[in-house]
């Protein structure tokens, strides 16, 4: 096993990594604090301060463990979710909607920048490899995920998203799976199902709009 070769990557990522996550639970408390719950404002979350967000386990050890054990085939991870206690959100069903999309929208506006910063160094005749692949690596990191969060089953922010969006009757079936979730959710990574029915056709549809959206600066700057 290469460990240079590891630790590089480790170092190019691990900056995007942590503005992802950290902007990510941001957002959702920012969100919450503006439709009425302080929960998260009352206990410091809504802060850039990755220290806040990452978990040992979630955020540092799993993710780890399985680069090493898949030699980087397969990586998954996650922080402390912002608590939220929709209860106190102004109009509970819909504004859940705007506190869950929060997180996701915060990544792609992140991803946008790391694609900004991509063209602008190239712009600028920076071609040092290790900041490139970091832009490259910041997009890609929040392009996963954005389209991972949006995957439609609690406790992701797509699964909220969509209990906001039902009639009450389902949306009340659709919440009871989120005990689960996780394990649902995990299960399906492992099997192939979210990667190659959601990820993979998500992510080449989120690139294709991150594309065009640089593409006046791309323009410009060649």
């Amino acid at each position: 096993m290469d460990y240079s070769n590891i630790l590089q990557t480790v170092l190019i990522y691990a900056l995007p990594v942590l503005f992802a996550i950290t902007v990510h639970e941001a957002a959702h408390g920012y969100a919450a604090r503006h439709f009425g719950d302080n929960t998260a404002w009352m206990l410091g979350r809504i802060t850039l301060n990755p220290l806040k967000h990452i978990d040992p386990v979630g955020t540092i050890l799993m993710p780890l463990l399985l680069y090493f054990a898949t030699s980087g085939a397969f990586l998954f991870g996650y922080a402390k979710p912002v608590p939220v206690r929709f209860g106190n959100l102004r109009n509970p069903k819909r504004d859940m909607i705007w506190v869950a999309l929060a997180g996701p929208a915060a990544n792609l506006a992140q991803a946008l920048l790391w694609g900004i910063g991509f063209y602008l160094l190239r712009g600028a005749g920076v071609n040092e490899p290790f900041f490139i692949k970091m832009c490259q690596g910041g997009i890609l990191v929040n392009v996963v995920m954005f389209v991972f969060n949006l995957f439609p089953l609690p406790p992701l922010d797509g699964g909220r998203i969509l209990v906001g969006l039902l009639p009450y009757r389902q949306a009340m079936l659709v919440s009871r799976v989120e005990p689960w979730g996780f394990f649902i959710v995990m299960a399906l990574v492992v099997s192939g199902v979210v990667s190659a029915l959601w990820m993979q056709p998500l992510m080449t549809l989120t690139y294709g709009l991150i594309e065009l959206l640089l593409t006046p600066l791309s323009l410009l700057i060649s």
